[in-house]
């Protein structure tokens, strides 16, 4: 009997690596598609895409069980209006290119995944934003706006669609601990700015479990959070950080610290110093169970 192919889009990042090693576990057929494809020695298949073009990478779309596109230049930049055109047209054109490429297949996939974002939402302080919560207004949100947009707007009638607004995965091999989590042992693990503004973060076991109960639960479709169920504010994550690093304490780095270390490391101040309170309001409502819904343990489990 011939496994059921999931086709992971623009996966070479960290989150891709670990929802690849994932599906394997779990006895599927893994296709990544990428812009430069090795032979690899783990089981898992690539096939060269560039994310905007129709190639011969269409023929593992047809009858595959999934498709999950995490395509998308890195938000780890400065923020401004060129970079900003990039970052969405990145997003933009890897959709449109997907959508297109099922007009040429017999079968196309039964389920589309789509990554997305939680900086949809903008910087909303202590506002708790749940699926139904407006868009922001920041240049980040904006991004999110015509990435959803482009995702929504797609003509897909035997494909059922999920698009999982991600917050700050948490993992020790890559994603946002990568940096803070050098900061910290470095004694520089204090509160960003005024401290106060919310993360919204999940655990990479969860969101991970995320995708394949996207891929699996018929009854999923539409737009879902994937936060865990207690965001903590700015200065609380790095405290629980500084706990699992066993570093008892670091100096506050006041905004204008915060602006010029940006500066320097070529990132924006927003990633530290916005944030917002996500709500996983649909995955609670569908019974799904995390298992890391606590930053405590979640950092404990990472570090060990």
């Amino acid at each position: 009997m011939n496994k059921k192919r999931v086709v992971l889009a623009g996966s070479s990042g960290f989150l891709g690596r670990a929802l690849a090693t994932e599906s394997l576990k779990r006895d599927y057929e893994v296709v990544v598609l990428t812009r430069t494809p090795h032979k690899r020695e783990d089981g898992v298949r690539e096939a060269e895409w560039d994310g905007e073009h129709i190639g011969e990478w269409i023929r593992f779309l047809d009858g595959a069980e999934a498709v999950v596109n995490l395509a998308g230049r890195s938000v780890n930049c400065r923020h401004t209006p060129e970079n900003l055109d990039a970052l969405a047209s990145s997003r933009v054109n890897s959709i449109r290119t997907l959508a297109a490429a099922f007009g040429h297949v017999k079968l196309p996939p039964r389920v589309w995944v789509q990554a997305g974002a939680a900086g949809f939402y903008g910087n909303t302080r202590d506002i708790i934003c749940d699926e139904a919560s407006p868009a922001g207004n920041d240049g980040l949100a904006g991004v999110c706006v015509q990435w959803e947009r482009a995702f929504n707007s797609v003509s897909a009638p035997k494909t059922r669609r999920v698009l999982l607004r991600i917050g700050i995965v948490l993992g020790r091999d890559g994603g946002a601990l990568s940096v803070l989590g050098k900061l910290a042992k470095w004694f520089l693990g204090g509160a960003a700015g005024s401290g106060r503004q919310y993360v919204s973060w999940i655990h990479l076991a969860d969101v991970n479990r995320m995708f394949i109960a996207a891929i699996e639960r018929g009854d999923l479709a539409g737009t879902f959070n994937a936060t865990a169920p207690n965001p903590v504010t700015n200065a609380e994550f790095m405290r629980e950080l500084r706990r699992a690093l066993h570093r008892p304490w670091s100096p506050p780095a006041p905004e204008w610290a915060v602006r010029l270390g940006s500066w320097l490391m070529q990132t924006d101040p927003s990633l530290a110093l916005a944030g917002c309170r996500c709500a996983p309001k649909r995955f609670l409502e569908s019974g799904f169970p995390f298992q890391f819904p606590e930053l405590c343990a979640a950092l404990q489990n990472i570090y060990g």
